[in-house]
């Protein structure tokens, strides 16, 4: 009998250069009238950058710990063009843009099949510990021209 793996949270994929991560719509993420909430498209949003990070090789929390700095949002512009509901399968896309020295420009859209449900364009900023931008570790940087 093969020992049993243990269970692990869901990662999301690169499909060519786009990285790809599944979502669920659960009851949580919907409010009175029975569709996403707006602010839990940006928590969608935020967990399939994360894991795009992550997947690229880019260890946010070493960084952390190293005290050489974080990502944060610096900017962001999002349009909504139709509601989710309960249980609505989503996949968000997240691509990467632009790189700059201290930031990565990354377009993200929420779709439900074929349907463009939110279109977001996001700057994260590589900040230092005392929140001033700082240039973005080397590696993390080829990492993102890889995915250009």
């Amino acid at each position: 009998m093969a020992a049993q793996q243990p269970d692990l949270p869901y990662q999301g994929r690169f499909v060519g250069k786009a990285h790809h991560f599944a979502v669920r719509v659960y009851f949580e993420d919907t409010d009175f009238s029975g569709v996403v909430y707006h602010a839990n498209y940006l928590r969608f949003m935020e967990r399939a950058r994360s894991d795009m990070l992550a997947r690229a090789g880019v260890d946010q929390r070493g960084a952390h710990d190293a005290g050489l700095g974080v990502y944060a949002v610096a900017e962001l512009a999002i349009k909504y063009r139709a509601p989710a509901k309960l249980d609505d399968a989503l996949l968000v896309i997240s691509e990467v843009k632009e790189i700059r020295a201290a930031s990565c420009h990354i377009h993200q859209r929420v779709m439900r099949g074929d349907e463009i449900v939110a279109d977001a364009r996001v700057v994260a900023a590589f900040l230092s510990p005392s929140g001033r931008p700082r240039r973005q570790p080397p590696a993390w940087i080829e990492a993102f021209q890889r995915l250009l």
